[in-house]
């Protein structure tokens, strides 16, 4: 209607009198159609930038898209946890999802490209007069008469009529060519699907590295508020005390610079922890400063460096996406060949036409049209030795990039190895540093006094130990990051899993299929997180109570460092027995004596280990407390393997003396 409108309308503002006479309406109709388009398409585009409504309305439907229809949290989360919210949440793996709907669709257009073509089509055609024509007899007609003149005008054809005609043709050369493009398509399919295997992979190799990074966030960033707000404080007290004069103005400057040195470390470490948990809750595909918490259980037992290397590289070879992709990548470039030989060969086609013809001067409106139709571009049929080296210079070059990325692989594979080995290297190294350190920081508190100094030593030491279980926080999460890559470098994948299931349903395939690999690779099933092991404490040997007290609340906090829950004794609970001894020496002093014996639940003794330190400080409770955690963080190693049903035994230690 529009156009009908915009036409007549065009036609009359332009007055063309001359189709006036005798035009009739169709003509005037088709005129102002004409004009009209000539009118529309001399309209200019002009750039029309989004206005800030538009913007704004965008911003906030992305918002609320990004985080929509996703199950809520619930509790702490342990990796497979974690890691089943990442594959079903994260927008990049969705991307990939995307990509490999979008491939499929592409193929399911280009499979009608192979069948026939079936055309319909109908129209109404008119002319602003009549279509006559002038005729004359031929020689030897009867009625032949030489320089006669030609019969009146006549016609055959009706000014206007309608036409119809269904059209069924079929091309043998098309139809090879789009047979070899679908199955280009299809191969295109699979490339995706191997594309998104990889982002999968990666994205539970990130996962990995940022979980036990988050992790050690959480256990330390309480720990180093609480010191960095000693320190701070610490820092205001040596300012007054260098404003007062109460000591040396250089002494009272090194101690700041001491406590500023501290508390820069504490601030930089507590950075990293810090975005270590953004980045995972962004892997997660959370809001950003959504609080989620992550499961607060024994670290997982580390498997020995794997020693059947041919045994994964062979595996890397068969399963790896990149070398797949290659792989599919070779069938395209070897049907885009037979595409090429195809459309060079001669092609055949068959139609077949059903017309309709509304003309009322014909004999017959309908009737059908068939034939056949063979054509062959010779140019093109003498390209085809240029086209065959073409063909083997590009197999070749799928064969030597195939080979390269398998070079690739296997070196990652055997680096990823090594590495793996670095990182369980590097990780008991720190492990006992660690120790060291806060036997150290033990040692400080024990022989802490009311002098400045003193303070200053329990601070720089206790930053020391923070700062040293921040690093063996760091290695494990190196070495689980190692053995992730590992993984990786291999093309494990978990069992597939479709798209409904639930958060928990693909943490548990998460699991399972976790266990699979660890058995392929290491030979065994994963280990798991040991059970929470429980120990009864037993002190005896102090005449006083408070002494006593202070003990035992020392050696549980320092048992529940490593993970073990002290509880009453009862019947299968190990036991670890300390009888402590005091001595006064010359000077004053007082040495302290720490037998221990660990008892496993069956009662039998596992070990036994003697501690020797000398008792300082302004509180002699406090100074045997802290002694006390420094004798048992000697043989806490031991404790934890024996109360955690390890297969290590512990020998009768020699004594341990602390100076």
């Amino acid at each position: 209607m529009f156009l009908k409108d915009f036409s007549e309308n065009s036609y009359k503002l332009l007055e063309l009198k001359q189709f006036d006479r005798g035009a009739t309406r169709p003509t005037r109709m088709l005129a102002g159609l004409v004009l009209a388009a000539l009118a529309l398409s001399a309209c200019t585009v002009t750039p029309v930038p989004l206005l800030e409504r538009d913007i704004e309305r965008r911003a906030g439907e992305d918002m609320a898209r990004m985080f929509a229809g996703q199950e809520p949290l619930a509790g702490p989360m342990s990796f497979s946890d974690v890691a089943a919210r990442v594959l079903k949440y994260n927008l990049d793996y969705r991307v990939r999802l995307m990509e490999t709907a979008v491939a499929q669709g592409q193929l399911d257009v280009g499979s009608w490209e192979m069948f026939p073509r079936l055309l319909a089509n109908a129209g109404y055609t008119t002319r602003s007069n009549e279509q006559g024509g002038y005729s004359a007899l031929l020689p030897g007609n009867p009625q032949y008469a030489p320089g006669a003149a030609p019969t009146g005008p006549s016609q055959t054809v009706e000014s206007s009529r309608r036409l119809a005609n269904v059209e069924f043709a079929w091309n043998v050369l098309d139809f090879g060519v789009s047979y070899y493009r679908a199955r280009m398509a299809a191969d295109q399919v699979l490339i995706t699907e191997e594309r998104k295997r990889k982002v999968m992979q990666n994205l539970l190799q990130d996962t990995r590295n940022a979980y036990w990074r988050a992790l050690g966030a959480q256990r330390l960033l309480g720990q180093m508020d609480s010191l960095m707000q000693r320190s701070t404080l610490a820092l205001a007290r040596a300012r007054q005390i260098e404003q007062q004069g109460l000591m040396p103005q250089a002494q009272a400057l090194a101690y700041q610079r001491a406590l500023l040195d501290s508390t820069t470390l504490l601030q930089i470490r507590r950075q990293d922890l810090e975005l270590a948990k953004a980045e995972l809750g962004s892997l997660m595909n959370l809001a950003p400063g959504t609080p989620f918490t992550l499961s607060d259980v024994a670290e997982e037992p580390l498997p020995p460096v794997p020693t059947n290397i041919a045994e994964l590289e062979d595996r890397a070879l068969r399963q790896r996406p990149e070398l797949r992709e290659e792989d599919y990548r070779k069938r395209i470039s070897a049907n885009d060949a037979r595409r090429a030989m195809v459309s060079i060969l001669p092609g055949f086609e068959i139609n077949v036409n059903l017309q309709r013809d509304s003309n009322g001067l014909l004999l017959n409106n309908n009737w059908v049209d068939s034939g056949f139709r063979v054509s062959a571009n010779l140019f093109r049929l003498a390209s085809l030795p240029a086209l065959r080296k073409s063909n083997e210079a590009q197999a070749q070059l799928d064969d030597t990039r195939r080979m390269a990325q398998a070079m690739a692989v296997l070196t990652q594979v055997r680096v990823a190895t090594l590495r793996y080995g670095l990182a369980k290297d590097e990780l008991g190294t720190t492990i006992d540093s660690a120790n060291v350190d806060q036997r150290l920081a033990n040692y400080a508190r024990a022989s802490a006094t009311s002098r400045v100094d003193s303070e200053l030593e329990v601070i720089r030491t206790e930053a020391r130990a923070l700062l040293s279980a921040y690093q063996r926080h760091i290695a494990y999460s190196n070495a689980q990051t190692a053995w992730g890559r590992l993984f990786n470098s291999v093309g494990y994948d978990i069992a597939p899993v479709q798209s409904s299931a639930s958060v928990s349903q693909l943490a548990q395939v998460i699991k399972a299929s976790m266990n699979d690999w660890h058995n392929i690779t290491f030979g065994r099933p994963v280990a798991g997180i040991p059970p929470v092991p429980r120990v009864a404490l037993n002190i005896s040997g102090l005449p006083d109570s408070a002494q006593t007290r202070a003990v035992v609340e020392a050696m549980t906090e320092a048992l529940g460092r490593l993970k073990i829950d002290v509880v009453p004794a009862a019947r299968n609970v190990g036991a670890v027995d300390v009888r402590i001894a005091l001595e006064n020496v010359k000077s004053g002093a007082t040495r302290a004596t720490w037998d221990m014996m660990i008892r496993k639940p069956n009662g039998q003794v596992a070990g036994k280990g003697r501690y020797i330190g000398d008792l300082s400080g302004d509180s002699p409770a406090r100074s045997l407390a802290a002694m006390s955690q420094s004798a048992l963080g000697a043989y806490g190693s031991a404790v934890s393997e024996i109360m955690g049903f390890g297969d290590t035994r512990l020998s009768e230690a020699p004594a341990t003396r602390s100076n």
